[in-house]
């Protein structure tokens, strides 16, 4: 398996812990709770969309790493921007935030195959 294959899957991996998990226990009980800005009904919609569209954002971003004949700084850039979030998780959660490994590996696996 080539570098960006490994790295569309760990980001489509990671989309999919990020859809299910994040839904499962943070946006669903954060919307259950009803206080502050999310009483009122849009609110609570775009924030369910907005972290959807995450997941979304991270597909895409695993299609653009694995098509055929991509640019190698687009997907340089995409792998850096993949690893410095990474990184940026585990540092500012001290590691304690289930998605930063797999968002650094597959930001170091576009790197690599890029260069």
């Amino acid at each position: 398996m080539s570098w960006l294959w490994a790295s569309a899957l760990a980001m489509v991996l990671t989309a999919a812990v990020h859809s299910v998990l994040g839904e499962r226990q943070l946006i669903g009980p954060l919307l259950a709770r009803e206080t502050t800005v999310l009483k009122q009904p849009l609110a609570r919609k775009v924030v369910r969309f907005a972290w959807h569209l995450t997941t979304a954002l991270m597909i895409a971003t695993a299609a653009v790493v694995a098509w055929p004949n991509t640019p190698d700084s687009l997907v340089l850039a995409i792998g850096l921007i993949w690893l410095a979030v990474g990184i940026g998780d585990a540092v500012y959660t001290k590691g304690q935030h289930v998605g930063w490994p797999l968002l650094s590996a597959a930001g170091l696996f576009a790197v690599i195959g890029a260069l």
